[in-house]
């Protein structure tokens, strides 16, 4: 669900370690959440799913919030023929 006022934060999710030699569910966890391979990035919107994988394989990846982007206003017709 998004917020009302329609800015989702966003997390950068750049796995740094390898899951080889941990549990296997914390392999399966990171690619759930899209990581292949070290040093990849991806970006996954902020909520409490996100937020407990990444608590489950905090050890193998870096987390940084990315701040929320403005939504570009909607162009009307009037603009348009100015």
């Amino acid at each position: 669900m998004a917020e009302r006022n329609d800015k989702i934060k966003q997390l950068k999710i750049t796995q740094i370690k390898s899951p080889i030699g941990k549990k296997k569910d914390q392999g399966a966890t990171l690619r759930a959440l899209g990581l292949r391979k070290i040093r990849q990035s991806v970006i996954q919107d902020d909520n409490p799913v996100i937020r407990g994988m990444v608590f489950k394989v905090k050890h193998l990846v870096e987390v940084e919030e990315l701040k929320p982007a403005k939504k570009a206003a909607p162009k009307t017709k009037k603009a348009e023929e100015e």
